[in-house]
């Protein structure tokens, strides 16, 4: 972890056409794309003939530099007699055709910068074979036609006035002196300053370099990066040396989700006031007048436009606030002097974002609630109430994609328990499932009644990510869910929840959901600071994130599958992370700091130094699809991990969304249930079901297909979830699956179950590691049997962690495993430990 290296980019041509990227690579501009789209073997095959065609010509470029005056004759008899010439006529190795190539680039045309066009050539090649970027192509294209050039001209000044034999024409080529020639006719020796001229645009248009100093510091820039400094040595607590984890600079922000001109607007709700012009009558039968009267609109539709400022927005995505040493690491600051702040990003620098075009453009807005139906809908609201003696003052609709919501105020002297006990009665007049009432309304003075539309309309996920209101969201997990009941998207953020159980029937959405909810992150967030750990007893729900395992997924070192089906293997990567999230706070502790964010702000700034175990560390959310199998299958040993994890995994980045079908008390047990504050229900049921996931009825009385309720603490939204179709999500994973991606998933810490400690009595302790001593005397010295302790102390990888503690505790010097606990110390001091690793041999 000394370093990040700057990888070549990998990503395999895809087979639809996207925008450029949100953000191009410092420095290297925008990929170039091969303008060509064959099958995969025709592509190997033309990426080969380039790579092999570009070889032969730069071997015949090099060669004509050392034989070209010697094979003239060959060339000019070509001309001027039949075409008879043997290879073995020519001195070129590569024969005639060889010849005549560098004849023409080289004497005839460019010169000796001619030899930029088959190291351009073999880019290229390389990019259509191997779908890798060894340079920035387009950049490269640019840099190597504009020298190619102007080296012409350069070399062509010189050759002129002092080359009268014409024995260095191949250094400018024709067309560089011809240009000279040109040039000394008309301005003579002012000739050169138009060639440096040349430079100097050349300088500030493609270099963005405007004065010496900037030039100085360009040149400068790349030998310090490549020199070690063999002087500075960064003290901490102890006096150690500090590695340098990488070395160049870190954006300041991560590029955004790249979109098209909005060709989705925004909706707001429209509100349409129902004023009384007369009391209402307090006999039954007899409903009071009311006049419609519509705000800002000609007919009652939803009026489009975005209302970000309704929503507030807290958290932070990429503005790490910076917590320094209370010393003031000075040796901190000369590193980020000298190489910059550290850069999680760097190893997938030229990864791109997932773009808009991917997802399906579905045309919002195109139910309507016609006055008639709100007409009709406040009419039945008001009679059904004065048919039980209840008047009220005034009414209001809000329209929401779902469901229409009718706030009413009523008449005083009027209790709120007598309408809210009228809720099947109004559901009957109305002729609708799903009426719900709020009573009273939070923070307002009305009670709600909320009333499903006629014609629904659908919410894709491309309007929610589109929205402005998600594109400048600063949230460190930002979560787009849908739109609220008065049509205004809701965005969230998830290392605020902190975790999220969800609910619901089957075919009621939960699915979507949990796919809109990794879509949001994964359209927001980069590889480098985001894990997902997916568990899908089902086998079949999750499967579509498969595609990008090298990129967000986390697994066990030796788990063959990224999505986690086997109830086994989800007990050991619950215990896994229960470990992961012991080593995050030692880490947080050694650092002195209290929460992640304050943590990767250290080490970003180089105040945390990886020889010490420290490393930058990604947000993990766990997702669950299907707990209720889980716990009937593994009960206990299921629900105590993700307890221990709702619990404490929140300061350091873990974050866990749970899914369950059936909401009843034995799957959502009360020790999982008070460390999940965010519950999101779907319809459910019955009313116990509900109760059980919102603590309040409502769920039971939901219209599906996406209709749901959000509890936060006290708050309780519906909201009508985004629609992302099988086809949409595998179209993004499918984009970011094929860019490059790391050599393999996010490794969690090695776990090994009661079932994998029987082979512990066949250990050959004469066979022992060789880093066994030195293992056994961090294990005493620290007094903790942890292998994540070995692996961060003496630098060694899980599996052979693993053995060597297993041989420890065939030696005697620790216990046995106990689960996500370290494993006990039996040996008290360093004095008897050595005694026995000498009696050992």
């Amino acid at each position: 972890m000394a370093k990040n290296v700057i990888p070549p980019n990998s990503s395999k041509q895809d087979r639809r056409t996207t925008p450029p990227p949100p953000t191009p690579p410092s420095g290297g501009g925008r990929q170039m794309k091969i303008p060509f789209n064959p099958s995969p073997r025709s592509r190997k095959v033309w990426g080969w003939v380039l790579l092999f065609l570009s070889l032969y010509i730069f071997g015949a470029f090099v060669w004509y530099l050392f034989t070209g005056a010697a094979d003239q004759s060959v060339v000019d008899s070509a001309f001027t007699t039949k075409m008879r010439v043997s290879v073995k006529e020519t001195e070129n190795i590569m024969g005639f055709f060889g010849l005549l190539l560098s004849h023409f680039f080289i004497f005839r045309w460019f010169g000796i910068a001619a030899l930029g066009l088959p190291f351009l050539l073999f880019l290229i090649g390389v990019k259509i074979a191997f779908g890798r970027e060894l340079l920035p192509l387009q950049r490269t294209t640019q840099l190597v036609l504009i020298y190619l050039m102007w080296l012409g001209l350069f070399f062509g000044f010189f050759v002129f006035q002092t080359d009268t034999a014409g024995s260095l024409s191949f250094l400018c080529g024709g067309i560089g002196y011809e240009i000279n020639a040109l040039l000394n006719k008309y301005i003579g020796f002012g000739g050169l300053f138009v060639v440096l001229g040349l430079l100097g645009i050349i300088m500030v248009y493609f270099h963005g370099i405007s004065s010496f100093d900037e030039f100085a510091e360009m040149v400068e820039t790349p030998i310090k990066k490549r020199v070690q400094p063999v002087d500075i040595e960064v003290v901490l607590e102890e006096k150690e040396e500090a590695a340098v984890p990488n070395e160049r600079p870190a954006p300041a922000n991560p590029p955004k989700v790249e979109t098209k001109p909005a060709d989705e607007p925004e909706e707001k709700a429209q509100t349409v006031d129902f004023t009384a012009n007369s009391s209402a009558p307090k006999t039954p039968k007899a409903a009071p007048n009311l006049t419609l009267i519509v705000e800002n609109a000609d007919e009652v539709v939803a009026a489009k436009e975005d209302k970000t400022d309704d929503m507030p927005i807290s958290g932070t995505t990429t503005k790490i606030p910076v917590v320094p040493f209370s010393d003031a690491d000075k040796a901190a600051d000369e590193l980020v002097e000298l190489h910059g702040p550290y850069d999680p990003t760097l190893d997938l620098a030229n990864y791109k974002y997932p773009t808009l075009d991917l997802l399906h453009n579905r045309g919002e807005g195109q139910s309507k609630v016609t006055a008639e139906e709100l007409e009709a809908n406040k009419d039945r609201i008001v009679e059904t109430l004065a048919n039980y003696g209840i008047s009220i003052a005034s009414i209001k609709a809000t329209i929401g994609p779902t469901v229409t919501l009718y706030e009413i105020i009523p008449e005083a002297g009027v209790r709120i328990s007598k309408i809210k006990s009228l809720e099947d009665d109004i559901a009957l007049s109305l002729a609708a499932l799903g009426i719900r009432i709020i009573a009273p309304m939070p923070g307002k003075g009305t009670i709600g009644i909320e009333v499903p539309n006629k014609n629904r309309e659908m919410v894709s996920i491309r309007s929610v990510l589109a929205s402005k209101k998600f594109q400048e969201s600063t949230f460190d997990l930002p979560v787009a869910l849908g739109k609220t009941i008065s049509n205004e998207f809701f965005i969230t953020d998830l290392a605020k929840m902190p975790h999220l159980l969800m609910a619901g029937a089957t075919g009621q959405g939960k699915s979507v959901g949990l796919n809109v909810l990794l879509a949001s992150l994964i359209y927001k967030k980069h590889p480098a600071l985001l894990k997902f750990v997916l568990v899908d007893p089902k086998k079949v729900e999750l499967t579509l994130f498969n595609k990008i395992e090298r990129h967000f997924l986390a697994k066990l070192p030796n788990s063959e599958e990224a999505i986690i089906t086997d109830t086994k293997k989800v007990v050991y990567t619950l215990n896994s992370l229960c470990i992961e999230m012991d080593t995050r706070y030692n880490l947080l502790k050694e650092g002195g700091v209290r929460n992640i964010k304050e943590y990767n702000a250290k080490f970003i700034q180089r105040q945390l130094s990886p020889e010490r175990g420290h490393r930058f560390l990604p947000y993990i959310v766990l997702v669950i699809d299907e707990l209720a199998d889980l716990m009937m299958t593994a009960g206990k040993e299921v629900e105590q991990p993700i307890a221990r994890l709702a619990q404490l995994a929140r300061a350091i980045g873990i974050h866990l969304v749970v899914a369950t079908q059936r909401p009843s008390v034995n799957v959502i047990t009360g020790l999982i249930k008070a460390n999940f504050p965010a519950r999101l229900s779907f319809r459910v049921t019955s009313k116990i079901d509900s109760r059980t996931i919102l603590d309040t009825g409502g769920a039971e009385q939901l219209v599906g297909m996406g209709d749901m309720l959000l509890s936060t603490g006290s708050d309780m939204i519906r909201l009508q979830c985004a629609f992302a179709d099988t086809d949409e999500i595998d179209e993004v994973c499918e984009f970011i699956g094929s860019q490059r991606g790391y050599p393999s998933a996010y490794h969690l810490p090695e776990f090994s179950g009661d079932d994998d400690e029987g082979g512990k009595e066949t250990i050959d302790l004469a066979d022992r590691d060789p880093m066994f001593d030195d293992a056994a005397r961090v294990i005493v010295v620290s007094q903790q049997g942890s292998t994540s302790l070995i692996q961060r102390k003496l630098k060694l990888g899980y599996n052979r962690a693993g053995r060597i503690m297993d041989q420890l505790e065939a030696a005697g010097i620790v216990g046995p495993f106990e689960g996500s606990k370290a494993r006990e110390v039996l040996i008290n001091d360093i004095a008897t430990l050595e005694q026995m690793l000498k009696n050992m041999g």
